[in-house]
């Protein structure tokens, strides 16, 4: 299996642990739309340049940030990460262009992560 589809799979793994990582079917709030827009157009170019390390810093630093019950991550900061998550399968898809499609559904996936389902997921991490 190549590395490209291992990073997919543990994508995929994550999102079936959590179930509160799923893609929504719902849009998101349009002031969530324009900040994650902005947050795209500032990293974008950093983000197409990083190495498959520097990306599996960032994911495995966003799911441990996540999942840790003492820490809230501000508006910003989630959708930093998500959105720099999703512009990492546009490198991908250069990279493997025979797996253009499941980089695009894995860039929508994250694209549609939603703050507000992220915040009623850490309510209940307190219960």
């Amino acid at each position: 299996m190549t590395r490209f589809l291992k990073i997919f799979a543990f994508f995929l793994l994550i999102h079936f642990i959590n179930p509160n990582l799923y893609a929504q079917t719902q849009k998101l709030p349009l002031d969530d739309l324009l900040l994650q827009d902005s947050i795209y157009k500032s990293n974008k170019k950093k983000v197409l340049n990083f190495s498959l390390k520097e990306f599996d810093m960032l994911f495995l630093e966003f799911f441990n940030r996540k999942q840790d019950p003492n820490i809230v991550l501000t508006k910003a900061e989630f959708y930093t990460y998500t959105v720099q998550i999703a512009t990492f399968s546009d490198r991908l898809a250069s990279l493997y262009p025979d797996q253009k499609e499941l980089a695009a559904e894995n860039k929508q996936e994250w694209l549609s992560e939603n703050y507000q389902d992220y915040l009623e997921y850490k309510g209940s991490q307190k219960k």
